[in-house]
């Protein structure tokens, strides 16, 4: 049985298919189908509904995506739909400015927009283009064009934007509290189950119960088998309550991650140790896959074109695994065996993650090639280390995405620098290297020759960035 809110209403769910989502009970079950099903795999923000969940005494709102989120996820959160903004016969602010601004033509992906405009009003006081366009995208538009819907996004403020939600604030937070208290989890069918530990021990026996069992984190990739596989899983385990998987722990030399944090929740202590993974934070996936997906999602799921893990590896993170009661540490580097393959045994996973703080020599950049720049999947991805002590480089840690059949080192690259001059003739010798450490092939996102000749242009872009400093633009989010 799982509870949550249906914008004011309480819902308890029991007997149905853990495998559901939300924008399959919402349309099929509750006949709302102001939430589209536009691509099923969370690209096109067609399905984006809102959650709200108490936080420090709060509301704290959410957009997601409805057609890769479970159901059973929602437990002791609202779920606030496209249905829910009008009120009586008016409007919603997020609503009346786009239609006062003509940013809907076909309408298809409307709903979508109205919700991440709601998101981003309940989430900011004031209206900025830069967040705004963050907060967008998301959402894709083929009809209209964003230049209306930004304006919506401005125009809703006017005069005020407060609604019915802000008013129902504590009915709402005492409703939530309400279903906390009775925080048992579970889902069940006759043959499929989906269960919600509480902690690292109900978790770990848990897996030794199930050890075929499914992780459930954020789900933005695992609900893909389930929508665009048609594959059908018997057991699902959600790790979101563990409060041992959700730890950000500042350590003098190392910033901890729990494996469920999300990548919003973990966005600030990440950029504020590492400032120039903030682009590449802003450019995975969209807002809505960062309010649910996991950097232990990210890394467990051992894509070679995921766009962490080579970050991790430059950076010489560990993971934390665990197994029942034991626990080990194992370097990230060693943890991809092949593709898709990793060190994870039978019922063991990642509690969590562990990664070098920064010393003032390093110079880490970060670079994401990909055909679009928002919400798009990495041709290659490349994650550069350098430190250089009286013009000779004495540290190299180099480490590329999506160009082998797991994310690697290029240690042949590492090679051709070290002990070397700082000099553009060394690059070139390092990029030359390069070509020794990948064999990378040829797919719809970018043939082999092109992702070589891209990632060995990175390391020249590199080096001109850390000359100029702030003062040259060498990355496409300058002229986007």
């Amino acid at each position: 049985m799982i509870t949550f809110l249906l914008n004011q209403q309480e819902q308890v769910v029991e007997g149905i298919c853990p495998n559901t989502t939300v924008l399959e009970y919402l349309r099929e079950h509750r006949q709302l189908t102001g939430s589209k099903e536009g691509c099923a795999s969370g690209d096109c923000g067609a399905c984006t509904v809102v959650i709200a969940s108490e936080l420090n005494g709060k509301l704290h709102y959410q957009s997601i995506n409805a057609c890769i989120t479970l159901l059973a996820s929602l437990q002791g959160k609202q779920l606030i739909t496209v249905e829910h903004l009008q009120r009586q016969q008016q409007l919603h602010p997020s609503q009346q400015a786009l239609v006062d601004c003509h940013g809907s033509q076909c309408g298809f992906c409307t709903p979508g927009f109205v919700m991440s405009l709601f998101a981003y009003g309940k989430n900011h006081s004031d209206p900025d283009r830069d967040s705004i366009v963050s907060a967008l995208g998301g959402n894709l538009c083929r009809c209209t064009g964003y230049r209306p819907i930004i304006d919506a996004a401005v125009q809703m403020y006017e005069p005020s934007h407060a609604d019915q939600f802000d008013e129902q604030q504590q009915q709402t937070l005492a409703q939530l509290c309400a279903i906390a208290a009775n925080s048992t989890v579970s889902l069940n069918t006759v043959d499929k189950q989906y269960f919600a530990p509480l902690d690292s021990d109900q978790l770990g026996a848990l897996l030794l119960q199930y050890p075929a069992a499914r992780l459930v984190a954020g789900a933005t990739d695992l609900a893909l088998e389930i929508t665009q596989n048609l594959i059908s899983i018997t057991t699902l385990i959600d790790t979101a309550a563990v409060p041992q998987l959700k730890i950000i722990q500042q350590r003098e030399q190392s910033l901890r991650i729990g494996a469920a944090v999300t990548y919003s929740e973990a966005e600030p202590a990440i950029i504020a140790a590492y400032p120039d993974l903030q682009e590449l934070l802003e450019r995975l996936g969209s807002k809505q896959i960062r309010n649910k997906g996991t950097l232990g999602g990210n890394i467990a799921n051992g894509s070679p074109i995921a766009d962490m893990p080579p970050v991790l590896i430059a950076l010489g993170a560990s993971l934390v695994l665990r197994l029942g009661e034991k626990s080990r540490l194992i370097n990230i580097e060693d943890f991809y065996l092949g593709y898709k393959n990793t060190a994870l045994q039978t019922s063991e996973y990642i509690e969590q993650i562990v990664i070098p703080k920064l010393v003032n020599a390093d110079k880490l950049k970060v670079y994401k090639i990909s055909k679009r720049l928002e919400d798009d999947i990495s041709a290659t991805c490349a994650a550069i280390k350098l430190q250089v002590n009286d013009t000779i480089i004495t540290s190299a840690s180099i480490a590329f995405g999506g160009m082998a059949a797991i994310p690697k080192r290029a240690a042949h690259c590492e090679q051709a620098l070290l002990g070397k001059p700082w000099s553009e003739a060394t690059i070139e010798r390092a990029m030359t290297a390069l070509a020794l450490d990948f064999e990378p092939i040829s797919d719809f996102r970018a043939s082999a020759d092109y992702r070589l000749q891209v990632s060995k242009n990175m390391l020249l872009r590199y080096f001109h960035e850390i000359n100029a400093g702030s003062g040259e633009h060498v990355r496409v989010t300058h002229y986007a």
